[in-house]
């Protein structure tokens, strides 16, 4: 399985106990739809390898704790560490026809209502405060929020994600030094 074909489901936080247990944490929006997980793909060294999971127990909040095959020892499980976990995409619950995943803009083109196509979104990042997309505008890496009022439309057959950005943010990130200066 390559990563294309998935999305990332978290990560493994920590060890549970002496008999291989992990903790997992899923970074999405609703973890308890993956409370009954029966295989995952765990990120190691570059690479998707499968994993049946043989027991799950103790969701709190998006955490759970998971026995996987093969990994009987705290030894063992020491070492996926801050491993990502993965699942395939048909793993994802269906939407909504006009709803969409994040990871779905990826390698999207970003056209403005008033600027015109503007670049790719080259990937997305999650931060505590709120969800940016980070484009590359005219060799420049412009963030743009993720929020309802920015986001007008996105039409996935043509890879185009239709936004109104707010006046002045593209202007942030292409001011020079100079131009700053003479400002103050």
């Amino acid at each position: 399985m390559v990563k294309s074909q998935c999305f990332e489901l978290g990560y493994i936080a920590k060890i549970h106990g002496l008999d291989g247990g992990v903790v997992a944490v899923l970074d999405v929006d609703q973890p308890e739809r993956y409370r009954k997980l029966d295989a995952l793909f765990i990120e190691q060294e570059n690479q998707l390898v499968p994993y049946l999971v043989n027991k799950t127990s103790g969701q709190k909040g998006n955490q759970l704790i998971l026995g996987l095959e093969g990994i009987d020892n705290g030894d063992k499980a020491s070492t996926l560490k801050g491993c990502k976990l993965w699942l395939p995409e048909k793993a994802l619950p269906k939407l909504e026809k006009d709803q969409y995943y994040f990871h779905e803009l990826v390698g999207c083109i970003v056209e403005d209502k008033a600027l015109g196509r503007l670049g790719e979104i080259r990937e997305i990042l999650d931060l505590p405060q709120q969800t940016l997309a980070s484009m590359d505008w005219k060799g420049t890496e412009v963030l743009i929020p993720l929020h309802e009022n920015i986001l007008l439309k996105f039409d996935r057959q043509a890879s185009v994600l239709y936004t109104m950005l707010p006046d002045g943010l593209l202007e942030v990130y292409t001011k020079t030094e100079t131009e700053e200066d003479d400002a103050h």
